[in-house]
Formats: structure tokens, C-alpha cells, sequence
């Protein structure tokens, strides 16, 4: 029988990545300000905050993609910023992929993956090798799409995916960020985590969890 992932499941997924986005919103500061900026983590930790309210807070109902897409719009009312943005449009194209679905199958979840990453990459016209959050989503993204297209479980793909994104923010953290304020501090960025990948990746780990 194929897996199938019911509404809450997804309600809960997104709750844990929103107390992570809160609870490490210091250490996103600490890498941000590393770079050469430094308001991220203060962003993360008011989307981390306002979307627990709204995991908790506004019932799932018939609809997972709508009522993602209104996590993404609360995302970018609690944080606008360029992160903030970022983050608003991957849940609002991930959920306009499964709009009107009342449970999602790991399929779903792979095209949701992909539309989130495209979506970043569309908004914020960076490319991959850019050192932003894209050198961690997009290989997370494809191998959670090959683990599934395998048979694997949903929980065995996310621990893939996990891994793909880990080893995409460690491959860009030698080179020199190309964009954004922190290319303007050119060499101060390299071998500095960027912190937009540290957060993917910590914000995959929460999703895939069951704790």
C-alpha cells in the first residue's frame, strides 16, 4: 500500500521547522553577522514565532495546499526581509502544487520540494555556486526526488535529502559569497557557513523528525 502523509502530519512538520527558526534565531545572527550583515536570525525567530501560532492556531481543513500557502503569506507578514521573502514563496509554490489535497503521497512532497526550490531561485536571482540557501535546497531537493522515485520511505528520503543539503553547505563554505550584502565583503566570506544553508539544513532535519 502506498504511504500516504495525512494533514497533520503536515501541520506538525511545520510547527517543529517554526520552533527551530525560533529557537537558533541567535546562532543565524552569529553566522549572519559573520558575512557581513546580521538581521537574519532576528527575522527567523519572528516567522519561527508567528508560524507556531499559526501551525497550532488555524485547522488544516480540506485544502493542505491553501492552507500553506496562508503559512506562507504569514511568513512574509512576520518577516519581510530578503530571507522572509524567501521563505514565504517556498511555502506559497509548494502548497499551489497540491492545492485542493486533503493528504499528500511522497510524489507530492517531492514536487513540492522542487517548486520550493525553484521558487527561491526565482525570487531571489541567485544562482547555484552563489553561496546562498540554493547550494543546500536544490541537491536536497533532487535526492529526496531519486529516493522516492526508488521506493524509499518518506522518512528515509528526508534522510537523504538531510544529507544532500549538509554536504551542499559544506561544499560552497570555501568559496566566496557572490550575493546579496555578502558579496559586497568579498573574501571575508570564505570558509564562513552561509547561514541560509546552515538553516535549510536545520530546518530539514526538524521536518524529518518524528520527536
Amino acid at each position: 500500500m502506498a504511504e500516504v502523509i495525512q494533514a497533520q502530519a503536515v501541520a506538525d512538520a511545520l510547527a517543529r521547522a517554526a520552533a527551530v527558526l525560533e529557537a537558533q534565531s541567535a546562532y543565524f545572527t552569529e553566522l549572519d553577522q559573520a558575512m557581513g550583515d546580521g538581521d537574519m536570525g532576528i527575522t527567523m525567530g519572528k516567522i519561527g514565532v508567528a508560524l507556531q501560532a499559526y501551525a497550532a492556531d488555524t485547522p488544516v481543513g480540506d485544502d493542505i495546499g491553501k492552507w500553506l500557502a496562508q503559512a506562507g503569506m504569514t511568513a512574509n507578514r512576520a518577516g519581510p526581509s530578503t530571507m522572509g521573502t524567501l521563505l514565504a514563496t517556498a511555502l506559497m509554490r509548494a502548497g499551489k502544487e497540491v492545492r485542493g489535497k486533503t493528504e499528500l503521497t511522497p510524489a507530492d512532497l517531492a514536487t513540492m520540494f522542487r517548486a520550493a526550490a525553484e521558487g527561491m531561485q526565482e525570487r531571489g536571482k541567485a544562482k547555484l555556486g552563489d553561496k546562498t540557501i540554493l547550494d543546500a535546497i536544490f541537491p536536497a531537493a533532487d535526492a529526496f526526488a531519486a529516493a522516492v522515485g526508488d521506493e524509499a520511505s518518506v522518512a528515509a528520503a528526508g534522510g537523504v535529502a538531510v544529507d544532500a543539503a549538509a554536504a551542499g553547505r559544506d561544499a560552497v563554505t570555501p568559496l566566496r559569497s557572490r550575493i546579496g550584502r555578502a558579496g559586497w565583503v568579498g573574501e571575508r566570506t570564505e570558509g564562513k557557513v552561509d547561514p541560509g544553508c546552515a538553516m535549510l539544513v536545520m530546518v530539514l532535519e526538524a521536518i524529518t523528525s518524528e520527536d
